[in-house]
């Protein structure tokens, strides 16, 4: 169990996913994305009223995405799946439409596509330094809408705009201060003050939580876009993945130097 990936317990009522790869800060990985989807769909007819996603370790709930892993053993049915959604859309996909509350127990510093993942949960619980950031400005990437439409449903458009725009690191004080965290803790009250919540919770009635979740979801995607501006918006994102900007971010972000972006 120790090399997986992803940890999975359940035990009274709540699932725990633990992203597993302290070695690298818990980047996300496709795999990694692929279990965390496969697992909330099997737990979707289980005894499970509330999940915990945690970061192993005291020091990250996860660095963000690892663009550098390549998902391996995929079988054909997880294929013909990812033909349609990115391993990453599918994780938040899960995350956002699993009929009970999904708590975030922000262990450590959460950054990029860790961030995001964060901010698909219901509940975040943080320890009191905490570090959270979005940086695809900073990339020469063009977010895509679904993960923008997350954070203002969160944090509203102002504070949504001032975090995109500027690719700050933000600490623990400004994010309870613009609501993406809800609550800061001591690190050793954090699992206690977490699992409180998550217990809390379960002992509600199942249908009235999964009843409200739904309908909160069913009100989240008014804000969705219409056909022709989600195409529009695609074709926002793709200019930047082709773009000249990119790669010197990239490379700028590996090298560890301010990147010399030219526009193109």
């Amino acid at each position: 169990m120790a090399n997986k990936s992803l940890l999975v317990e359940h035990k009274d009522k709540i699932l725990t996913l633990v992203l597993n790869r302290p070695e690298k800060r818990n980047a996300l990985t496709p795999e990694m994305l692929i279990q965390i989807y496969e697992t909330l769909k099997n737990a979707e007819n289980e005894d499970t009223r509330t999940v915990i996603i945690h970061g192993a370790g005291e020091h990250a709930f996860s660095s963000g995405y690892d663009i550098s892993a390549i998902p391996t053993n995929v079988s054909a049915e997880q294929q013909a799946i990812l033909d349609k959604k990115s391993p990453f859309d599918l994780a938040m996909d899960s995350i956002i439409s699993f009929p009970y509350p999904v708590i975030a127990m922000l262990n450590g510093y959460a950054f990029g596509g860790a961030c995001d993942l964060a901010v698909a949960c219901d509940f975040r619980i943080a320890v009191e330094d905490i570090q959270m950031g979005m940086v695809p400005a900073r990339l020469g990437m063009v977010y895509f809408p679904e993960g923008l439409q997350r954070f203002i449903r969160v944090i509203g458009w102002q504070h949504t705009k001032e975090m995109f725009f500027t690719a700050r690191r933000y600490k623990a004080k400004a994010l309870k201060n613009m609501g993406l965290v809800d609550d800061l803790v001591p690190r050793e009250k954090l699992k206690t003050v977490t699992y409180a919540l998550a217990h809390e919770i379960a002992q509600n009635a199942p249908l009235a939580l999964k009843g409200m979740k739904q309908i909160l979801n069913l009100i989240a995607d008014l804000q969705k876009l219409d056909p022709t501006s989600q195409q529009k918006a695609d074709a926002l994102v793709q200019a930047a993945i082709n773009s000249q900007d990119l790669k010197e971010g990239q490379t700028a972000f590996l090298e560890k130097r301010q990147p010399k972006f030219k526009g193109a």
